[in-house]
């Protein structure tokens, strides 16, 4: 199985770092960050770990849960734990799935054949509340993953889930957006009266709705 954008996950029961875990009613109506771990005690694994527990507060201001899965044991998760302790100076603060048996990893389609038969590619799956994939990244063993810009593309993905734009390259919370090209002028005026910039016909830009409360 493969997910693709805008798939529905397919909820699983697992054994975790927090006893069963049931994906679904763990997940409720909020966004998730599942990442994926080809096996415990990985440098650059161990690093991530450490650098999303403590960015645990700027998921949560955003409604965001964040789930880790190793196919490793339940005990030797526990163990690598106390290594993120000692080396990242955080402890691990979310729920990590022990797939041992590679269950969850056939499942959400986690398994790279190019690379091996049974490791886990490093992927990052945004999912909203819906359960649907919202966005899918997957990174290479040596390279570690961005946190902030996971957290950027949540930013642009509940904002665009909102209001009626689309968010330009290298966009940051607060900066100007653009108006969907469906939108013609007239339905633009009604939802952004106070004007926007025209760049061409296809491109309008506009002030971030919201910015100035949000701020404030």
């Amino acid at each position: 199985m493969s997910l693709k954008l805008l798939d529905t996950v397919p909820d699983f029961t697992q054994d975790s770092t927090i006893d069963s875990f049931s994906f679904y009613d763990w997940a409720g109506t909020d966004w998730v960050v599942l990442f994926s771990h080809p096996r415990d005690f990985t440098p650059v694994c161990t690093t991530e770990l450490g650098a999303v527990a403590k960015l645990r507060p700027e998921f949560e201001k955003r409604g965001v849960k964040v789930v880790g899965l190793s196919v490793d044991s339940l005990a030797r998760h526990h163990e690598w734990a106390n290594d993120i302790l000692l080396t990242q100076g955080a402890e691990l603060n979310f729920p990590l799935i022990a797939d041992e048996d590679r269950r969850i990893s056939q499942l959400l389609g986690l398994i790279h054949p190019n690379a091996s038969d049974a490791t886990t590619v490093r992927t990052v799956y945004v999912i909203d509340p819906a359960h649907r994939i919202r966005l899918t990244l997957t990174y290479p063993a040596s390279t570690g993953r961005n946190f902030s810009e996971i957290l950027r593309t949540i930013d642009s993905l509940q904002l665009t889930d909102t209001h009626k734009v689309a968010t330009p390259a290298d966009w940051v919370q607060g900066g100007d957006v653009i108006i969907l090209p469906s939108l013609d002028d007239g339905a633009a005026r009604a939802l952004f009266p106070d004007g926007w910039t025209t760049h061409a016909p296809y491109l309008r830009t506009v002030a971030q709705p919201g910015a100035h409360s949000a701020a404030s």
